[in-house]
């Protein structure tokens, strides 16, 4: 053994010792009047002792002799008066775990005068050999039984108060674990063993503060084993266990083979390479592997924490690049039962299940899967996952479909229910290890059915929510081309009548060709604003004269109702279609609220950096809470047979270039619309001056 191995040795034995020892006394200062801590406390110190022992007497030695003997004698005892007085003692006979442990003391007795013996004769004779490898014989079925004890103790435990002694029990498997492997490789391999025995020092110093944990009660129901660290722990002993058989089958090659053990050796690595390569990769292995850990290791199948975070991660994963929420949700699903494929199937307008999208389920059918009506209403009504396989042979339900009997791969049908109401249903394809739904796995279904029915349900809602606003923005793009159409109507009126009286006259009928010009190409220009593929996007702004756009409308609706114009303003940064829009609206609101010999008036101003045009009239007038509550609302108005849309739609397009509107009214008196627009900067305004000029 070299000086380094000694050394770690020595100090990782004199370190456990300390350990140990710190644990006993702690126990021992508490002075508890119950037998067990007293009991656990000189087990502990009988430990500690065993490992000063070995630290002072050199790990050079091979066996510890009459310590370690008396180090397990002390474990068993207190296991021993844990079984007997303890929760698991009411579970049931205890005569036939007793005799076992009677056993395991008489190895303990047969080993200690083994050992005896041993060292009253020399270390060269036969017999002294035959001692020792009798010694590690009885040293591994010592360790053999006292784990079968472990076991047993654990088991007998009730489930709900394992937590006071898991740890504990824990730390005494993974000593005789320890111990076990130690002589198996001493009986076998002797050469190899000395590094194993100087490491378990360490290994007895790692599990001390496993043990001070398990004794705080308070902490020791808290910890819990993570199943992920327990698979993959378990995983990583699986495969020192197989190295280790390994090089326990090339040591009897070795001594058995003769001169052919290196052709054994190398066919024997290749053959456990190739199978290595072959296994380790399957997922039916790693199921089965997962099955068997959740099976002997938890009380129950799932870790519900786990699964539910992984099931919502799912679902709720961000990004551009991530699948359409329907994919998500059956694959959501079917990774609880580690699944290979899952189809989703949504409830039809006719109440059936239609296929949706699937999930590592190829979907090559002739016809679009469907479930009938029957089923969809079954499942409504019972809210049941239906077993597949056991739904086949029950002639009381509805007939699953040629489609599913065909392809054979379903396994369960999960149903979608939100409020009592079924939105789909999943189909699950069976798992790697294929196996019965049991109580779990229908209790987990159900709740991730429901979760997902809450999901799909309310993608839905989002989706029909985005129809009604596309119909609702078409639904007020057309009423306001219903406005700019009933002024065209009122305005083609008024020629249709004035015509009857003035046809003769040429004045009049040129300017009735004008109006009807005008007139078709605003009809045209409200075609093309209500085309789905206009948006209504108003043009960028640029700078543009107000007098001249307020001369214009004046000059269109002159022929119906006197309009004067008084004042300028400077350039102001807009777009002139929208500009003339609201000019129409407002002054259109004026001549109808006006009478016949009232004029309305265009006033344009400036005010700081806006420019103003105010439209005064002098007609009915409006209250304060009508203009504070309803004039600027769509569809409300105060004129029989109007719209309520020109003052809502001229607000909004002011807003859009940057402007506002401003109202006065009082009933009786009048009103005034101010519209205010940002003016253009000073280079526009030369610009457009030089244009002018």
């Amino acid at each position: 053994m070299s000086i380094l191995l000694q050394f770690i040795g020595n100090w990782g034995h004199a370190l456990a010792a300390a350990l140990f020892a710190a644990l006993g006394i702690f126990i021992l200062r508490r002075r508890d009047g119950e037998i067990e801590p007293r009991l656990l406390a000189g087990a502990l110190l009988m430990t500690s002792c065993w490992a000063l022992y070995v630290s002072f007497g050199g790990v050079g030695q091979s066996l510890s002799g009459l310590g370690e003997s008396l180090r397990n004698a002390a474990w068993l005892l207190l296991m021993f008066v844990m079984l007997r007085r303890g929760p698991a003692g009411r579970t049931g006979p205890i005569l036939a775990i007793g005799l076992v442990y009677a056993a395991v003391m008489g190895l303990l007795l047969l080993q200690s005068f083994t050992d005896f013996v041993a060292r009253q004769l020399l270390n060269e004779s036969e017999l002294h050999r035959a001692l020792v490898l009798l010694s590690l014989i009885l040293r591994m079925m010592t360790a053999i039984g006292s784990l079968v004890l472990v076991h047993q103790l654990y088991t007998a435990w009730p489930v709900r108060d394992r937590g006071r002694v898991v740890l504990l029990l824990a730390t005494l498997a993974a000593m005789w674990t320890y111990d076990c492997s130690l002589y198996a490789v001493g009986y076998f391999a002797p050469d190899h063993m000395n590094a194993l025995y100087a490491l378990r020092g360490l290994m007895m110093a790692l599990l001390a503060p496993i043990v001070a944990v398990g004794l705080r009660k308070e902490l020791s129901g808290r910890i819990q084993l993570s199943r992920s660290l327990t698979f993959q722990s378990l995983s990583v002993a699986a495969v020192a266990l197989y190295i280790i058989l390994f090089t326990a089958a090339t040591v009897l090659i070795e001594l058995i083979a003769g001169p052919y053990a290196r052709f054994m050796e190398i066919g024997g690595v290749f053959f456990m390479a190739v199978t290595a390569l072959i296994l380790l990769p399957s997922p039916q292995l790693r199921a089965l592997w997962k099955v068997q850990v959740a099976k002997h290791f938890f009380q129950h199948r799932y870790d519900y924490r786990t699964e539910w975070m992984r099931f919502g991660e799912t679902i709720g994963r961000p990004g551009s690049d991530a699948p359409a929420l329907g994919k998500r949700v059956a694959k959501a699903v079917a990774d609880i039962t580690d699944s290979s494929g899952a189809m989703l199937l949504l409830r039809g307008d006719d109440g059936r299940l239609v296929f949706e999208t699937q999930w590592n389920w190829d979907t090559d059918f002739p016809q679009t899967p469907s479930l009938s009506r029957e089923l969809a209403v079954r499942l409504e009504q019972t809210g049941w996952i239906i077993d597949l396989e056991g739904m086949q042979g029950d002639a009381g339900v509805v007939p699953l479909p040629d489609w599913v009997k065909g392809d054979g791969r379903g396994w369960a049908l999960v149903p979608l229910i939100h409020f009592g109401k079924l939105i789909g249903a999943i189909l699950l394809a069976r798992p790697p290890i294929d196996r019965r739904l049991d109580w779990e796995d229908l209790d987990m279904l159900r709740a991730a059915g429901r979760q997902a029915a809450t999901y799909i349900s309310e993608a839905q809602g989002q989706e029909a929510l985005n129809d009604a606003q596309r119909f609702d923005e078409f639904n007020r793009r057309f009423a306001f081309i219903m406005h700019d159409v009933k002024n065209l109507v009122s305005q083609l009126s008024l020629l249709a009548r004035n015509a009857e009286r003035h046809a003769d006259n040429p004045d009049f009928r040129t300017d009735m060709i004008l109006t009807l010009k005008e007139s078709v190409g605003k009809m045209n220009d409200l075609l093309a604003r209500l085309s789905q593929h206009n948006k209504g996007r108003m043009e960028e702004p640029r700078p543009m004269m107000l007098r001249e756009m307020a001369d214009g409308v004046a000059r269109s609706r002159s022929r119906q109702h006197p309009v004067r114009v008084t004042g300028d303003a400077p350039p102001v940064m807009a777009d002139p279609v929208r500009v003339e829009q609201i000019l129409v609206h407002l002054l259109q609101n004026a001549i109808d609220a006006s009478g016949p010999g009232s004029p309305v008036e265009l006033r344009l101003s400036t005010d700081g950096e806006e420019a103003c045009v105010e439209i005064v009239d002098s007609g009915t007038g409006m209250t304060a809470e009508f203009v504070r509550r309803e004039l600027f609302k769509p569809f409300s108005s105060s004129k029989t047979g109007g719209f309520g849309i020109g003052a809502f739609e001229a607000r909004e397009l002011a807003a859009a270039m940057g402007g506002r509107i401003e109202v006065e009214s009082k009933p009786g008196v009048g009103s005034r619309f101010t519209l205010r627009l940002p003016r253009a900067p000073e280079a526009a305004r030369i610009m457009r001056k030089g244009e002018a000029a």
